[in-house]
């Protein structure tokens, strides 16, 4: 191979890089953009509260909008096994015991595609046909995708909460947060290439 044609495939895939790069960039900024900002919807009554566990602020507000009537029964997804509802609340702090009896904890999700399958057969259990959807906000969008492909009849109000690793908004200006919401990037890209490899039923 000559010389001259070494350097136009060195020009080439450095042009292919760069165009990848560039597409990259410009998917994790739309990315970024489906974040919520804003809590959202937070009277509407639905007839489930559904909360995913794995962060700060979750369950907590999760019981204060059961309390508050939001919802007829509150889920939580992805309990680790031997956590009952008795626990939850004395943890919380914030729920009185009359909440006990509308407290249904799921144990067999591990990941956000199994919350919403854990979810869904909750929903069908109980015939209900809307829910609000507390997670955190780096969280939603690919927590709203896994849940709308599993639940296409169900009505979903996102409802995020805030944890201090991004509550200001600032998050691209350190090197902590910025990996954080790069790998959250990176998962909601696996879980739309393998909803469109193998849709959830």
């Amino acid at each position: 191979m000559t010389g001259g044609r070494v350097l136009r495939w060195t020009r080439l895939g450095a042009a292919l890089v760069a165009a990848l790069l560039a597409l990259w960039l410009a998917g994790l900024a739309w990315f970024v953009h489906l974040v919520p900002t804003t809590q959202g919807d937070g009277d509407t009554p639905t007839d489930a509260i559904v909360v995913l566990t794995g962060g700060s602020l979750r369950v907590e507000s999760g019981l204060q909008l059961l309390a508050a009537g939001k919802g007829k029964k509150l889920f939580v997804s992805g309990v680790y096994h031997g956590v009952e509802v008795g626990d939850l609340l004395r943890a919380s702090r914030l729920a009185p015991e009359r909440l006990q009896c509308c407290v249904v904890l799921g144990h067999e999700a591990e990941t956000t595609h199994g919350n919403a399958l854990e979810t869904a057969v909750f929903m069908h259990e109980q015939d209900f046909h809307s829910l609000r959807l507390v997670t955190a906000s780096y969280h939603m969008p690919r927590s709203l995708m896994e849940f709308q492909a599993a639940m296409p009849d169900i009505a979903i109000i996102p409802y995020p909460v805030f944890p201090g690793l991004v509550r200001d908004g600032r998050w691209w200006a350190r090197p902590a947060s910025l990996g954080f919401m790069t790998g959250e990037y990176m998962k909601y890209l696996g879980a739309r290439l393998r909803l469109l490899i193998a849709p959830s039923p």
